[in-house]
């Protein structure tokens, strides 16, 4: 029953009730030297929506879309409504304002702890380079994993980023070598969470908000089709 104010009282945040599988669209060429242009049907769905009006409820400031190819995954962010500068460090990549990344190449979110096909990876889209102006993107640890995934090669996961008065966009790309299992022909499904990190405006995340462990359980994750 709504309470006073038209807030929903619930135990448990809304998005949690269900296990949500969403299309992802191919796309081809999926990267070059300009990065990726993805178009509105390749926009990722608003999971949180089912929360809103509820305690868990969040701030959406971010356009995320996403793409696979077979040569690998794309995702494109666009933040606005920013007041203050990007804060980028790519030696705190994880405390950053930025995209991070979850995937689990065999989509079995019946297990707690991360195996060896869940990846976790963070993309900012300034703090790296020279006079930290340039985008960075790096690989992170998934906290109580079973097993590692194989470490990425400097270098080997790309981003571009363009920053603006009121926020930044920033196009990234997951090649296949970076992920391991990835094999479209075989398993047509990822789990996949995300989220779009800022100290500004807030946390804004995909699957489960952050009063779940989406850092390191794939139960907590969404799935993604890879549509032919």
């Amino acid at each position: 029953m709504p309470a006073p104010g038209n807030e929903l009282n619930t135990l448990l945040a809304p998005r949690f009730l269900f296990q949500f599988a969403a299309p992802i669209k191919r796309h081809t060429p999926i990267w070059s030297q300009a990065g990726v242009v993805l178009d509105e049907s390749c926009r990722l769905p608003d999971l949180a929506s089912l929360d809103r009006g509820t305690p868990s409820s969040e701030r959406r400031f971010a356009d995320v879309r996403m793409a696979w190819a077979p040569e690998g995954l794309a995702l494109t962010v666009t933040v606005t409504g920013k007041r203050q500068a990007v804060w980028c460090r790519e030696s705190r990549l994880d405390e950053s304002d930025g995209l991070q990344v979850w995937i689990d190449t065999r989509a079995t979110h019946n297990i707690h702890r991360a195996s060896k096909y869940c990846h976790r990876f963070g993309f900012l889209s300034a703090g790296g380079g020279r006079g930290a102006a340039e985008a960075a993107a790096d690989q992170l640890l998934i906290n109580r994993a079973r097993e590692n995934a194989r470490p990425v090669r400097p270098r080997e996961l790309q981003a571009i980023g363009r920053v603006k008065e009121d926020g930044y966009h920033l196009m990234v790309f997951i090649p296949a070598g970076a992920l391991g299992g990835y094999d479209p022909d075989q398993h047509d499904q990822l789990g996949f969470h995300y989220e779009v990190i800022d100290r500004e405006l807030g946390v804004q995340t995909f699957a489960n908000g952050r009063e779940f462990p989406t850092d390191e359980d794939p139960s907590c994750w969404a799935t993604l089709r890879l549509e032919r």
